[in-house]
């Protein structure tokens, strides 16, 4: 093998991806997960150049879940924002990559996640069943990280 080439067996693969709830249960049911944070910035114009500066001022985290219908224990925890005297179901999830050909684990906990619709019934004759849930959430740790050996 040559000098920086990539060692094609530490790709890491979705097969070893798992989702877990706030109580540590594995939802094994999840096919995809995604979250992502967008970064808001302010256009700042600067004295004596052309460029204009960035700063950041907001951050906001959104993401999805993709899987298999398997129970309705979701989409009825998510139901109490529907009665006008509760608030929504929030929650945490922790994410795992751990490839056991890669360099290592790499978890991230999403916190303060919030649904921001109820997928409450969705089915075609013939298929299976998949959901998809969306969600907002305002914080995050990543709990181990992928090092090189």
């Amino acid at each position: 093998m040559t000098q920086g080439a990539m060692d094609a067996k530490r790709v890491i693969s979705g097969n070893y991806g798992f989702l877990y709830d706030e109580d540590g249960e594995w939802l094994s049911n999840v096919t995809s997960v995604e979250a992502n944070i967008e970064i808001g910035m302010e256009e700042i114009r600067t004295a004596g150049t052309r460029w204009l500066g960035n700063k950041t001022t907001t951050l906001k985290g959104s993401g999805s879940i993709g899987g298999y219908m398997v129970t309705s224990v979701w989409v009825e925890k998510m139901k109490q924002v529907t009665d006008d005297t509760s608030s929504p179901f929030v929650t945490e999830l922790v994410v795992k990559l751990d490839d056991p050909e890669s360099f290592g684990a790499y978890r991230v906990r999403l916190k303060n996640v919030t649904f921001d619709n109820i997928p409450v019934i969705n089915f075609e004759v013939g298929s299976i069943v998949e959901q998809e849930y969306t969600f907002v959430f305002s914080g995050y740790d990543v709990l181990d990280g992928i090092r090189p050996n």
